[in-house]
């Protein structure tokens, strides 16, 4: 092997190596999970509301659902990311629990806890905006239904909902008591 033919061996190995090295820091970039992203349980997920940068991660998860509990429209990207994935998107649209005078409807709360634990829904992802005070809230109602003690759902509302923990979402989930069936 002569001289020019080393170097354009040498050359193709660096650029070999580049081009992997390039590959695995993109992947790695492309696997964002959403803000306050966290395993409820097996196939249910919760997290804040998920964003272009977070569509290779959820990709991974696959998806059969979404339960969103935002009332604000739905962002268009992210609808077209679900429809082109062939993700259901269920929308309970609850109102922050904010004193005085906002109160999270228990039927609502229900219906969406209906759906979270359906396992034809699974995996699903629950979210809000941030993933913290209506997410907590139906986790914790979850954790109700799971038999957790109050101390352990409030630790973990408090988790994700922290520094503004909100004392009427914990009474809420306290005194949640619709039977689901």
């Amino acid at each position: 092997m002569d001289y020019a033919e080393s170097q354009t061996k040498v050359t193709s190995t660096i650029n070999n190596k580049i081009a992997t090295d390039s590959i695995i820091h993109i992947q790695e970039e492309e696997l964002n999970p959403p803000e306050n992203f966290a395993m409820v349980s097996p196939y249910i997920y919760r997290s804040g509301m998920p964003k272009k940068r977070n569509f290779q991660y959820l990709k991974k998860l696959k998806l059969k659902s979404v339960l969103t509990l935002i009332l604000e429209e739905y962002p268009e990207q992210t609808l077209e990311f679900l429809k082109e994935n062939d993700i259901k998107l269920y929308q309970f649209g609850v109102a922050g629990n904010k004193e005085p005078f906002a109160d999270i409807p228990e039927d609502i709360m229900t219906q969406a806890l209906l759906v979270l634990m359906n396992r034809k829904n699974h995996p699903i992802l629950v979210h809000c905006n941030k993933g913290k005070h209506r997410t907590g809230c139906l986790v914790g109602c979850l954790r109700k239904l799971q038999e957790w003690t109050n101390t352990s759902i409030f630790d973990e509302y408090r988790r994700y909902a922290n520094p503004k923990a909100r004392s009427m979402d914990q009474q809420f989930i306290e005194l949640f008591d619709n039977v689901v069936p």
